[in-house]
């Protein structure tokens, strides 16, 4: 029997789940209304896949659980934080719309996209590990690299007819052959970060555990740009995904600073330093405000897009 998870109201699963969309089957994806992933529950993988059987804005969601091995017992509690910390099924964005009323341009945004929430990483080591990846490349050459990294080094587990991976832990990847890491399209700098945060974890070195009990987001941003690789724009998104810390404002991403440019101040081009001036009225919901504003900018570009090839046929 699958198991029922009722989200903190409002929440569109749909549209929360839309950026998963063309993912990779084998890896995490969202399709025909189901999100599959392969994820680890108190260390052994499972795959769970999801679906909304809630009726209008009353949003309640059935996850079945498979797991990979047949005498491996799930706890459904231990199921349902790991799902509600994946697709942030927590958040009250009620009081995210309420602190954020007062700006005209984002109101308008959370009326078009009222019900999506955030996910996150499922772990914070995938959290860094992602943000790497990105680093100076566009997120749809990312997402393939990644998925080729997780189908590479993590570990399989079965459902049914189909084969899932589950993300590679830091001893996956902590003394892999750098020439396997490059086939799967890093380049040897970031291979090389990413094996050396994984050792750094794998011996002990770096708690990441730890960092969560971190108060200040500022003081944490500041020890992650100490280690290897890790500059402010990826300490950042390291703390939204990782950390679900929703005042994290990402302000060096071109993407953040575009759809605040087109939707603030068509025609500019914004700075780093503008983009943060623009968000300290979001207060402590300015990484949550980030993201509407990409996913509004993106669906956008998607519409504009599409217009555009309909003109044209």
């Amino acid at each position: 029997m699958a198991l029922l998870i009722r989200p903190i109201a409002p929440y569109d699963f749909s549209l929360s789940c839309r950026v998963f969309s063309g993912g990779d089957p084998a890896f995490r994806t969202f399709h025909r209304g189901i999100f599959s992933q392969a994820i680890r529950v108190r260390g052994a993988p499972v795959v769970i896949r999801i679906r909304d059987v809630g009726e209008d804005s009353d949003s309640v969601l059935a996850v079945d659980v498979f797991p990979g091995k047949e005498e491996y017992e799930y706890c459904a509690e231990d199921v349902g934080r790991c799902i509600s910390h994946l697709l942030g099924l927590d958040d009250d964005l009620n009081s995210y719309y309420r602190a954020t009323e007062a700006d005209p341009v984002l109101a308008r945004v959370n009326s078009a996209l009222f019900g999506l929430k955030m996910p996150s990483s499922e772990t914070l080591f995938e959290a860094f590990v992602t943000s790497i990846i990105e680093q100076q490349i566009a997120t749809p050459v990312a997402r393939k690299i990644e998925a080729r990294l997780v189908k590479r080094f993590g570990e399989e587990v079965r459902a049914g007819k189909r084969t899932y991976y589950a993300y590679p832990r830091p001893e996956d990847l902590a003394d892999a052959d750098p020439a396997e890491i490059r086939s799967c399209g890093l380049s040897a700098r970031k291979g090389g970060y990413i094996t050396s945060l994984a050792c750094m974890v794998r011996d002990g070195a770096l708690d990441l555990e730890s960092l969560r009990g971190t108060g200040d987001s500022d003081t944490l941003i500041r020890d992650l740009c100490r280690l290897k690789g890790i500059g402010r724009w990826t300490a950042e998104f390291v703390l939204l995904r990782g950390l679900h810390r929703l005042d994290s404002f990402p302000a060096d991403d071109l993407g953040i600073r575009r759809a605040i440019g087109h939707l603030y101040c068509p025609g500019e081009e914004v700075s780093p330093a503008r983009a943060r001036e623009i968000s300290r009225q979001w207060g402590e919901w300015k990484g949550l405000a980030a993201y509407y504003l990409l996913v509004a900018d993106q669906h956008e570009m998607k519409s504009a897009s599409q217009s555009r090839r309909d003109h044209t046929s």
